[in-house]
């Protein structure tokens, strides 16, 4: 286990961009959100990030020691998860806010709590996670009967919520999966029967209940996609009278994992003695043209947990380079490189290490600085009164999920590997806390669709959608940013290479464009993962770079005495590093989309096996 694990997080920045960078006056100012204002977040902020050191850092070395264990058709999770479950949710943190209600918490500011909650303990958040996806379904798409039935108790962590979707057959292919549902003579229910895998949250032993959002085919319903239905199936039928009574969900078995051990990878078996019901939600699909609803309602929550993803990858990069950070400055090894008979110095001094930390830092800050603005264009489409300006940040969102998804989560394993290397023989014992970190974050890639697929839909959707106006608008306002500001004092050559990146952007979008046109269509998904970074590259280096130019006035501003300069110092040395080091990269990734290589493709399968 990781028994030095030590959790810390950076505050500050999640003030600077919640109070200072991002307009969060906009979102205070809606009616769901009046009950708060800007100058709040840090009374909100601080104590959660108390329990989160306090309790979430605890509850990981328990989840490390402890982790689940399945035994005759039950699961035992690390003790102490249940009581901050219950904490959470009772407290209003987390599933509370799925309401349209005034005094709930925007999704801006619950993105921030995400990561602080996530860097603490990893393999706990997805319990709370799913269980307000799960809800939001229920609150989004389900009659009031069935709201007032199952949402109370989720809200205050009594019962749990999952998303059932894979099958031993059927993963990413969801079309082709086996589970159906049979009408009964109650209206609304019907018999479930099938086999789910992967089942992230799908049961434990500190909630009473768990309310499985469950895809089925309606037997006689259309094949494939088009064709699927959601249900909600709990495990235990909860009666009239508010009992419960079993379901016929039977817990298979869970998974042995690389990473995230606290958290229960599920296989589940639903109607194996024909006794398993669930509640459709949305319309029949046999009265329906044998059209059933469930993939888009599904999306709702796949979407938010694709942007969950991301946080959690976040939280796990934060936490590990924190962690390499302080070690560095207090491990001495090594002498100056321009002075070999000089003093023993900290590893923090020596070049390579500095490039490491800075490295870590500005990835961080500027994959923050991307989540955090599509969270506060969530809030804006739900509530602004305009619908020109719904739709604008709608479109961002859109754009930016498999961007935040796909891009973070890719990064976070290899930047963690750096992480690692900081510590140098250290930093492969697993007594040391950036093991774990390595081993939590490598699922976030995998899960909510492989980032091969968030590349597919941002090529394939993304670019296109609405006849491809929405995009260009994307790309328009980092053009209409770098015109804006490209002859601020000091910032000139980072400036330089953003409409250097605007450029080979056009010509990798320009050929991308003409592969398809010429119908060389194997090309599009060969290279889409490689587009999909270019793309998040070049969205990052955006936001980090507006983010630095306010710290640059901040830091003037302030003065070198101050207690916040390093802090906005530091913001602009990210911003520097990340432009001047990982911009470039859209240059290289054109120069190789443009050379159309077919070898991957003409290559014979056989001769892999040499």
């Amino acid at each position: 286990m990781a028994a030095n694990f030590a959790y810390d997080s950076n505050v500050r920045d999640f003030k600077f961009i919640l109070q200072e960078w991002l307009p969060t006056e906009q979102i205070f100012a809606y009616d769901k959100y009046s009950s708060y204002s800007k100058d709040d977040l840090g009374s909100i902020l601080e104590p959660y990030y108390k329990i989160c050191k306090e309790k979430g850092e605890a509850a990981n070395e328990v989840a490390e020691s402890q982790p689940c264990h399945f035994d005759s058709g039950k699961v035992t999770c690390p003790p102490g998860y249940g009581d901050l479950f219950r904490l959470l949710q009772k407290d209003g943190w987390a599933t509370s806010n799925i309401s349209d209600d005034e005094g709930n918490l925007p999704e801006v500011l619950l993105w921030a709590l995400q990561e602080l909650l996530t860097a603490s303990c990893p393999s706990f958040a997805p319990y709370v996670e799913l269980t307000n996806g799960a809800a939001t379904l229920i609150y989004k798409f389900a009659t009031d009967a069935l709201k007032e039935k199952f949402l109370p108790k989720m809200m205050d962590g009594t019962w749990a919520g999952t998303m059932c979707l894979t099958e031993p057959t059927a993963g990413s292919d969801v079309g082709d999966i086996l589970a159906k549902a049979f009408p009964t003579d109650e209206p609304g229910i019907y018999k479930i029967k099938g086999s789910k895998i992967f089942i992230t949250g799908g049961d434990n032993d500190f909630c009473e209940n768990h309310i499985h959002l469950y895809l089925a085919r309606v037997e006689g319903a259309k094949a494939g996609t088009g064709g699927i239905s959601l249900f909600i199936v709990p495990k235990f039928w909860v009666n009239e009278d508010g009992s419960l009574s079993p379901n016929d969900v039977e817990l298979a078995g869970i998974e042995h994992k690389m990473g995230l051990r606290g958290s229960v990878t599920a296989s589940l078996a639903f109607g194996d003695n024909n006794a398993c019901r669930g509640y459709l939600l949305g319309v029949d699909p046999l009265a329906n043209e044998g059209k059933g609803q469930g993939m888009a309602q599904m999306f709702v929550m796949m979407n938010g947990a694709r942007m969950a993803t991301s946080i959690f990858a976040l939280g796990c990069l934060a936490n590990g380079f924190y962690n390499a950070r302080d070690y560095c400055k207090d491990r001495i090894q090594g002498r100056p490189f321009t002075n070999p008979r000089g003093e023993r110095q900290p590893l923090i001094n020596h070049e390579d290490i500095r490039r490491t930390l800075l490295m870590g830092k500005a990835n961080i800050e500027a994959f923050r600085a991307m989540i955090a603005k599509s969270y506060f264009a969530m809030d804006v489409r739900h509530c602004d009164p305009d619908p020109v300006v719904r739709a604008k940040a709608n479109n961002l969102v859109e754009i930016a999920t498999p961007l935040c998804k796909a891009h973070v989560s890719d990064e976070t394993w290899i930047l963690l590997s750096e992480a690692i290397q900081a510590y140098g023989g250290y930093g492969y014992i697993e007594e040391y806390p950036v093991a774990q970190c390595a081993r939590d974050c490598k699922i976030y890639s995998i899960w909510e669709g492989t980032n091969y697929i968030q590349a597919q839909d941002l090529i394939g959707r993304k670019w296109s959608m609405g006849k491809g106006a929405p995009f260009a608008e994307f790309i328009a306002d980092i053009q209409a940013f770098i015109d804006g500001n490209k002859g601020t004092p000091g910032f000139e050559r980072e400036f330089q290479i953003m409409t250097t990146a605007m450029a080979d952007y056009a010509e990798l979008k320009k050929t991308m464009d003409t592969f398809a046109a010429e119908g060389k269509t194997s090309l599009l998904p060969l290279y889409a993962r490689r587009v999909l970074t270019a793309t998040s590259q070049l969205y990052a280096g955006y936001c980090i770079l507006d983010q630095a130019m306010l710290a640059n006035k901040k830091a003037a501003e302030v003065g070198a005495e101050h207690f916040d300069y390093n802090f906005y110092v530091g913001k602009v040395a990210a911003a520097r590093y990340y432009v001047k080091n990982i911009v470039p990269n859209i240059a290289a990734i054109t120069s190789v989309v443009k050379e159309a290589d077919f070898s991957a493709l003409e290559v014979p399968a056989e001769a892999f096996n040499y």
